[in-house]
């Protein structure tokens, strides 16, 4: 097994969490960046492995956030040794900040950064702080919420801005480090990349190759059908990762889940913005696939 090369810690994450986790062959680890499509990829997992429609519990409980504070971690590992199907766990750690073992599958779901950051903006306004605060420990927030930005103008200064990359992993730099991390992996037998458009132009075909990837049984037009966007807004109940209340609306965490909303909303001017400062970022073969 290889050993983490970073960790990763926010108020409410903290990537050494995996340390000393007792991986199943066979394990499923879905590596996303937050409004990316991990909720969807959790729930094809859980398609996949278990061949129903109808789960056995919410998908928090079957596929659980390992890295996020608010629970025990040793509640969450004791969850997951009584499974006893094959595990599909959640993390928006990039791969190089888990345990990599070769008995183990691991999932990577890229979504363009402009799309990912408006589904991110939109995220924001739709979390109770005040209780997020309670779960972490962290201090309540004082007063009204500040208002934000207008949508155009926040993406405008996403693009802009200088951070460290491994300290704001929502960020662009931190987006395009996890998804170059993983691209440089590609190869490797037990790593998979999923584009989020491929799922939304033939989302059967590519259950189907997961599938066969992870040698499950293909799924059958029932199961394509539960994991479209549709049927699972319809389940938000069920489905969105909210079990401890962190969530306003859990029909509102499905917001749109399309494609080519950020770019929509720049001019021709902040489009080349955006493409000029990505290519510093990462390689034109990855940002190629990314963009196409």
């Amino acid at each position: 097994m290889l050993a983490p090369a970073h960790r990763y810690r926010s108020h409410d994450e903290d990537s050494a969490r995996w340390d000393g986790f007792p991986f199943r062959p066979g394990d499923i680890v879905i590596s996303t960046r937050s409004k990316s499509g991990t909720t969807w990829m959790q729930m094809i997992c859980a398609l996949l492995v278990l061949g129903t429609p109808e789960l056995p519990a919410p998908l928090p409980v079957l596929s659980p956030w390992l890295d996020w504070l608010v629970e025990p971690r040793d509640t969450v590992y004791h969850r997951l040794a009584a499974q006893p199907h094959r595990r599909f766990v959640k993390t928006h750690t990039p791969l190089d900040g888990v345990p990599l073992d070769p008995r183990v599958h691991y999932v990577v779901v890229a979504r363009h950064p402009l799309d990912m950051a408006v589904s991110l903006y939109h995220q924001a306004g739709n979390l109770d702080r005040a209780r997020l605060a309670e779960l972490t420990g962290q201090p309540a927030p004082a007063g009204p919420p500040r208002p934000r930005p207008p949508v155009r103008r926040w993406l405008s200064s996403w693009i802009d801005r200088e951070t460290d990359p491994r300290a704001e992993l929502d960020s662009l730099p931190g987006v395009l480090l996890h998804l170059g991390d993983a691209w440089a992996r590609r190869h490797q037998p037990n790593v998979e990349l999923v584009h989020y458009d491929d799922l939304l132009t033939d989302l059967g075909g590519e259950m189907r190759r997961l599938a066969d990837r992870w040698e499950l049984p293909a799924p059958g037009p029932e199961l394509v059908e539960a994991a479209t966007f549709g049927r699972m807004r319809e389940r938000a109940d069920r489905l969105a990762p909210d079990r401890l209340g962190v969530l306003r609306s859990r029909q509102a965490f499905f917001r749109r889940g399309g494609s080519g909303q950020g770019r929509d909303l720049l001019d021709e001017a902040g489009l080349a913005r955006y493409h000029a400062r990505a290519a510093t970022l990462a390689p034109p073969d990855l940002l190629d696939w990314l963009h196409r």
